[in-house]
């Protein structure tokens, strides 16, 4: 019988290699993490402390560096990360070189609502508490607000849009759906908007009435201002 040497060899070779990758395999996995690097992701200014996610993420562990890689549990850390209130969305993953790095979407607050209990309204409509690290510079929100978050978040949206509406209003006070007021940086009228559909058109209405009104001298000279009728802009004086 003729043995066929070119497959033994090619069978010892491939028992050799897939020898080293199990060993090399074995080896990494016996190793701990090198070090952390977290990402906060997008322009919010942090409402959560780089020690506080280190915390999230190592436990109890001293440092990320007592950690061997086999004992990491990517998905249990990111369910940490998700269940604290000021984070949206994260993802947690190890590099080759031994890098822990999580890459964090903060929750975005549009509006602050001041009522019994404090809190932001964030972009997805929903509550959001309360930051100890860093307190947004958002509309403060007034009023009826609990049965209307999800329209509050549209509303304020579409202020961020025009960036003159944007810098002059800094309150919202709501009675209901159907009657939202604004209240501006600069003057002491109020801006009775309606109801917060065609809130595009009803700031164009606004701008033209506010600038005639700033090169007549008029503006400290009225109470409200109504845009809830058209096209028309309705003054009234004190």
């Amino acid at each position: 019988m003729k043995v066929n040497w070119g497959i033994i060899k090619f069978i010892v070779v491939l028992g050799l290699v897939i020898g080293l990758f199990s060993f090399s395999g074995s080896r990494n996995k016996e190793r701990n993490l090198e070090a952390m690097k977290i990402e906060f992701l997008g322009e919010t200014p942090p409402f959560i402390t780089l020690e506080t996610v280190d915390k999230m993420l190592i436990l109890s562990h001293d440092s990320v560096q007592n950690i061997a890689k086999e004992q990491v549990a990517l998905k249990e850390m990111e369910s940490r990360l998700l269940a604290n209130d000021m984070i949206r969305d994260a993802q947690v993953f190890i590099t080759v070189d031994g890098v822990l790095g999580a890459r964090i979407e903060q929750r975005k607050p549009l509006a602050r609502v001041a009522d019994q209990t404090n809190y932001y309204i964030d972009t997805d409509g929903e509550k959001m508490p309360l930051s100890n690290v860093y307190a947004a510079r958002v509309p403060l929100v007034t009023g009826n607000v609990s049965s209307m978050l999800e329209d509050l978040a549209a509303l304020v949206e579409k202020i961020n849009k025009d960036e003159f509406i944007k810098n002059s209003v800094i309150g919202i006070h709501v009675e209901d759906k159907k009657n939202i007021e604004l209240r501006l940086r600069n003057n002491d009228f109020k801006v009775l908007l309606g109801s917060k559909n065609d809130a595009e058109r009803k700031f164009m209405n606004l701008k033209a009435f506010y600038q005639k009104a700033k090169r007549d001298t008029l503006l400290n000279t009225y109470f409200a201002i109504d845009l809830r009728y058209g096209s028309q802009v309705v003054a009234t004086k004190k």
